[in-house]
């Protein structure tokens, strides 16, 4: 047998492999010995079919099978010991084959990876968010926790922010309906006013036009359809059944004591810092996400390379379950080519920077990810048999190592990025991070 590389251009390459007949002679007449074994032919008995018909029968089938074995084996084997990266895989060439001749050739198409830097501090214009809480969204917060833990209380009359239990109609569209809602969920302050002050009984006669801000709270409050409420512009009664509005929880030492256990917060402004502290290591993560991605964007949109695009059209018309068209296998690269461009980069800066991952990192990863778990749930000090056996359990199925070690190397990444790129620091709110990052 006889391989050889012919570099097209710097992106694709032709492997001719040379297959002699003697390569795969001994095996096929093997194969053809086991089939005259087990051979079930009318007219002979089993083991006894003269090898002529049975050769005669299989023999070109077990050819072309062997002969198939072969080329994969040595084609996988040249590429690892030439140390060929490739993209996507090696495609036949068609052409005829005399199957008869002392020596077959088979031609095969490579898509050659690109030979790339990649300079991480060309992503410096990323930015390195630091998103604080303020006193607005502390003094929110709190109000909502007391809330949450307060009491309902019913009310004689209805005043800006309560809760109104009513039974909503009208006859004439086939509207009736009881629901709950808040007066402040009403869009238009006019609109509210026409609530406040009224007591259980009254009745309210209010156009549905504009009522609410979200027409899909029109439609839960109305119970109607989605088509039949777009748009929709008549009078409903609304007769109100109860009054009441949330009491907020006094802030003492019971309430800290449910919130966080006993002693372990003892004043308003242990309270306000716990908040600050626990909202500003979520913020944190949204913050490093958000870095990460300008940074991926930075480093697709900065680092240079070309791609075997006509190969890799052609592959992707075969590479999936079904055949596609021409026109689809190109779709279908467009969409993927960003994505393919970072694995690449990725590839290379993991490379690079020697980020490989061993098993011992994942299970100690996978330790602290346990930890952090049980201790949401009060499980401070578990014993390390306890946490070892979850580990174990945890890395004993191949999908959750995968996720993990995907996790992991994120964070190597997410490390590596903090301290190579020259990112543009800015602390913000959370509200003007949102409104910075999302435009809301």
């Amino acid at each position: 047998m006889n391989i050889t590389r012919n570099n097209v251009d710097a992106l694709n390459a032709v492997i001719t492999i040379n297959v002699a007949k003697e390569d795969f002679a001994a095996k096929v007449e093997n194969v053809l010995k086991d089939y005259r074994k087990n051979a079930n032919i009318p007219g002979f008995r089993k083991g006894q079919v003269p090898a002529a018909l049975v050769k005669k029968q299989y023999g070109q089938a077990i050819m072309f099978d062997e002969v198939n074995k072969l080329l994969q084996e040595s084609l996988n084997n040249y590429l690892n010991e030439e140390k060929i990266d490739i993209l996507g895989n090696p495609l036949p060439v068609a052409k005829d084959i005399d199957w008869e001749a002392d020596t077959l050739s088979f031609d095969f198409e490579l898509g050659l990876a690109p030979e790339f830097t990649v300079d991480l501090e060309s992503a410096n214009k990323a930015a390195k968010y630091q998103i604080v809480a303020d006193d607005e969204m502390i003094n929110e917060q709190v109000e909502y926790i007391q809330k949450q833990y307060g009491k309902l209380v019913s009310k004689e009359k209805a005043e800006e922010g309560d809760d109104i239990r009513v039974k909503v109609s009208n006859t004439a569209e086939g509207i009736e309906n009881e629901t709950t809602f808040n007066i402040s969920d009403i869009r238009t302050k006019t609109n509210q006013k026409k609530f406040i002050g009224k007591k259980v009984n009254d009745e309210v006669t209010i156009s549905t036009k504009g009522l609410f801000e979200d027409e899909h709270k029109l439609m839960d409050v109305l119970k109607v359809d989605h088509d039949k409420v777009h748009g929709l512009d008549v009078e409903v009664t609304f007769t109100i059944e109860e009054i009441s509005t949330q009491e907020k929880a006094e802030l003492n030492q019971e309430f800290f004591d449910k919130l966080f256990g006993e002693g372990k917060v003892t004043s308003e402004e242990e309270l306000r810092n716990r908040i600050k502290e626990d909202a500003e290591k979520q913020f944190a993560q949204q913050a490093d996400q958000k870095f990460m991605n300008d940074t991926v964007e930075a480093l697709v949109e900065n680092t240079k390379f070309d791609l075997p695009k006509e190969f890799l059209v052609k592959w992707l018309q075969t590479a999936g379950e079904t055949q596609l068209t021409p026109e689809q296998a190109e779709e279908e690269y467009t969409k993927s080519e960003k994505g393919l461009r970072y694995q690449l980069i990725e590839g290379k800066i993991i490379t690079d920077n020697e980020l490989q991952i061993t098993f011992d990192e994942i299970k100690e990863y996978t330790s602290g990810l346990i930890k952090d778990q049980m201790a949401q749930f009060g499980q401070l000090e578990p014993s390390e048999e306890d946490v070892t056996n979850i580990v174990s359990r945890v890395l004993s199925n191949q999908e959750e190592v995968k996720r993990i070690s995907e996790q992991l190397m994120n964070d190597k990444m997410m490390k590596l990025f903090t301290k190579k790129v020259n990112a543009n620091a800015k602390e913000v709110t959370y509200k003007d991070f949102v409104k910075e990052v999302y435009g809301e």
